[in-house]
């Protein structure tokens, strides 16, 4: 089964601009760069040209996964989204068991994840654990430093 990928409307039409982007602005610019490198001969020894064509396939690389990841794509709806238990696409506020500190997350698909910003992946450890629990559940998920513990205390949309 092909993996689904889970996104806001917001980074799907995101992905979608970087992708024409690559497409028709980007790949000419590749283009022409192998075009410049190589009139400057040899191409055995010319490490401009050899660098233009690993950009090309960076490039290829970058525009191939995108198209995975727009044509798998599933479209997180807020107003479908169950506020009682933890989904991807919920706020969710814990509170940590050993330090008593509080913290709200925001739980999104793994293309969207950004830890600096408590944007947590629904595949990571911690994401897993909370995927499916309720208020006032406890969860815990191992890291390499130990096992971290925490008590949620509120889901939102």
């Amino acid at each position: 089964m092909q993996k689904q990928y889970k996104l806001t409307e917001e980074r799907l039409r995101n992905l979608q601009d970087e992708l024409i982007y690559l497409r028709t602005v980007r790949e000419k610019e590749v283009a022409e760069q192998i075009k410049e490198a190589r009139s400057f001969g040899d191409l055995s020894e010319n490490s401009e040209y050899d660098e233009a064509k690993n950009e090309q396939g960076r490039l290829f690389s970058r525009m191939v996964e995108l198209e995975d990841i727009i044509a798998h794509a599933v479209v997180l709806q807020p107003d479908n989204l169950d506020t009682d238990q933890v989904v991807a696409g919920c706020r969710v506020r814990v509170q940590d068991l050993d330090s008593q500190e509080q913290e709200e997350y925001a739980v999104v698909g793994s293309q969207e994840a950004n830890p600096l910003e408590n944007r947590i992946s629904d595949e990571s450890p911690f994401g897993r654990a909370l995927v499916g629990s309720r208020v006032g559940d406890d969860v815990s998920f191992e890291v390499p430093a130990g096992v971290l513990r925490y008590r949620i205390l509120g889901i939102q949309i």
